[in-house]
């Protein structure tokens, strides 16, 4: 991973983006966000995750976050660890998924290529973490997680996407305890 994408300072906060590999879209069916939203709620209660800011897209996700114990890195390793095993779990028992063969011979032919897997690969590797330290650089960061579903055309107010804390930045509760900046 380039140097310009490293945690660096652990007291900053940090805007973070993980992908699934070759920008499958598998966050169309609300069981799969779930699954992640799930994951990021016990990050946050047992591993010291701090959530500033989210939004699950289509293929990817942003996040805004910190941590005042536990370093960033192993958080995010973890939590992509069991999403991904999670997921492909969920994907292969739906028998409603029109897709899953297609995807499941996806994430084991990428996971093929890694010999870090154990068979399936379902997230790009790194989280590209961008340290916010400045004012200015926290509210361009939060403004684009926001904005998300906006500009992909899937609502007309950031707010009124369910799978983003922008609704709780509007003065009302999304569906994650969040941090407000």
């Amino acid at each position: 991973m380039s140097s310009n994408y490293k945690f660096r300072n652990k007291e900053n906060l940090h805007f973070v983006t993980f992908s699934v590999i070759r920008w499958i879209d598998v966050f169309t069916r609300r069981l799969y966000k779930d699954i992640l939203v799930d994951s990021i709620k016990f990050c946050i209660a047992n591993k010291g995750l701090e959530v500033y800011a989210w939004v699950i897209m289509s293929n990817h996700v942003h996040m805004i976050i910190g941590t005042k114990d536990k370093p960033l890195p192993g958080i995010l390793r973890d939590m992509k660890r069991h999403t991904s095993k999670t997921l492909i779990k969920a994907i292969n028992e739906n028998t409603l998924e029109s897709r899953r063969e297609w995807m499941l011979w996806f994430f084991e032919r990428e996971g093929k290529l890694n010999p870090n897997n154990e068979q399936y690969q379902f997230w790009q590797q790194g989280n590209y973490p961008i340290e916010l330290y400045s004012n200015g650089v926290m509210d361009q960061k939060l403004d684009y997680v926001h904005h998300n579903p906006v500009t992909a055309g899937w609502v007309d107010e950031p707010e009124h996407y369910l799978y983003s804390s922008a609704r709780d930045y509007a003065g009302g509760k999304g569906l994650i305890d969040v941090v407000l900046l």
